[in-house]
């Protein structure tokens, strides 16, 4: 956890969400928060992972009782001078006992399990969502997709001599990431295990952004006429299961 803090002292995470890039992600995500919320208004939400209050403050905004719990302490620091009205915390994913049980009506993890490696800790962090959310509540899950780290670390950016030598990938190119490579990446079967360890019931899985992240020197090109239509693209298309595995993030929609 050191390298991922020494990580994001250096990595400007309002920038990424401001991006054009980031914006289709923001965009999207909120769409399938507020089918979650459906109308309902003051919900207890907490924010697992929360980096610098991009969603924490928009739901708190909309009027709902945020909580906010953050690792890195420069990203904590951000959200509490943005947001000091905010119950916002350091702690991770593995260990939510500042909260009690069935105490949340949905749980955002936006963050952690692109940062943590191994399934034993995957599967502790979604029964830990699991335990502090309510009945019939919802747990948000986003996670790093296989096929863009393939596409686009080992071929696009050159690094494929690299991954093969260092077994980063497998014969069925299958990423074999560990904490040196600070983000992990998985396959919609991986992700299926894990639901089924922690024993969640799927009621929606999309892709949260498609090929944005493949284009952004195009994105970044386009006019703002013509950027607000590749986004109504995008949540058109985002729930195609024939295209999510491409996607570089998807969104996992639990229910308790």
């Amino acid at each position: 956890m050191d390298a991922i803090e020494k990580y994001y002292n250096k990595f400007n995470e309002d920038k990424r969400l401001l991006s054009r890039h980031g914006q289709v992600e923001f965009a999207v995500t909120m769409k399938y928060i507020q089918q979650c919320v459906a109308g309902r208004q003051g919900l207890k939400i907490l924010d697992v992972g929360a980096g610098t209050g991009r969603y924490s403050i928009a739901l708190h905004e909309q009027g709902h009782q945020v909580c906010a719990l953050e690792y890195v302490k420069k990203n904590l620091s951000v959200l509490k001078q943005k947001a000091p009205y905010l119950d916002a915390r350091q702690g991770t994913a593995l260990n939510l006992k500042k909260y009690k049980d069935e105490s949340f009506d949905i749980v955002l993890l936006f963050g952690p399990m692109y940062h943590l490696f191994s399934q034993q800790d995957k599967v502790k962090a979604l029964i830990e969502a699991k335990r502090v959310v309510k009945k019939d509540g919802w747990i948000l899950v986003a996670y790093l997709m296989n096929e863009y780290a393939v596409i686009t670390y080992a071929f696009k950016e050159g690094n494929l001599k690299k991954c093969l030598q260092e077994k980063m990938l497998d014969e069925n190119f299958h990423c074999q990431t560990t904490e040196k490579d600070l983000y992990s990446y998985v396959r919609l079967e991986d992700i299926d295990c894990l639901n089924q360890q922690a024993g969640l019931s799927r009621k929606k899985i999309i892709g949260v952004d498609g090929a944005t992240d493949y284009i952004r020197p195009v994105l970044n090109k386009l006019p703002e006429e013509e950027f607000e239509v590749f986004v109504k693209y995008q949540m058109s298309i985002c729930e195609r299961q024939d295209l999510i595995g491409a996607s570089s993030h998807t969104l996992d929609i639990l229910q308790k």
